[in-house]
């Protein structure tokens, strides 16, 4: 398989669910700001992966069940260092922003940065498999599985921050309350996934329903808000 269609494939799931969120905007942003923070969502890879790395290698030397050394992977491994590192991509590239002008905006980069993210997975995901026909069942199942995670907890999120920025005295604790819920979910999906029995089926699809009608729900909210100026 040559490597322009192992990108292709890396790249298709989050481009599809990219072109659907941009819809919800009335008033779209600049092609060249969307691509400049879906670039820096697939560079936070980088850093993040040296994160989960190490706190792999730790929890090697500790003599924890493996169970419970999983659940510390998906949680603390996974969904912390995923979701803090798609977030600090808003909030150091976007937030200060002049392009930064209505609520909806954050929850729309909040997925972008996300989106850019799950592509680099994805494309790391990819590179062992051989046959085109396994490359496109796993890049459908990242499509309707991995890749639509973290869009919608990264919309989890920017609803939360878009909501701080009218309730200052209680920023910090909707942003934490954002964060918490996203790196909750995204850490319980990804134990699942690995667990044994109807769970593992069930539980993702739950998951991503609800994340689905919440983020739906948010935009909807979020859209009936004053437009704003910057925010630093």
């Amino acid at each position: 398989m040559s490597y322009p269609l192992l990108i292709f494939f890396g790249l298709a799931p989050s481009i599809i669910w990219l072109l659907f969120y941009l819809r919800k905007d009335a008033r779209p942003e600049s092609n060249s700001q969307v691509l400049k923070i879906f670039g820096y969502g697939m560079l936070a890879v980088i850093p993040t992966a040296l994160i989960e790395l190490g706190i792999s290698k730790q929890l090697e030397l500790i003599p924890f069940p493996q169970i419970l050394i999983l659940g510390i992977l998906c949680f603390f491994g996974a969904g912390l260092p995923e979701e803090i590192m798609k977030y600090l991509v808003v909030k150091i590239k976007v937030l200060s922003s002049p392009e930064f002008d209505e609520p909806v905006d954050v929850m729309l980069y909040m997925i972008i940065a996300a989106l850019g993210f799950a592509a680099s997975e994805n494309i790391l995901t990819l590179f062992p498999f051989k046959g085109i026909l396994e490359i496109f069942t796993a890049s459908w199942f990242r499509f309707v599985g991995t890749t639509f995670l973290h869009a919608l907890c990264a919309g989890v999120i920017g609803y939360f921050l878009a909501l701080s920025f009218f309730e200052a005295k209680k920023r910090f604790q909707l942003t934490a309350v954002g964060l918490t819920l996203a790196v909750a979910l995204h850490g319980l999906y990804d134990f699942l996934i690995i667990t044994e029995g109807y769970l593992k089926f069930i539980g993702p699809i739950i998951i991503l329903i609800g994340l689905a009608i919440f983020v739906s729900y948010g935009f909807k909210k979020v859209k009936k808000m004053k437009s704003i100026c910057r925010i630093t």
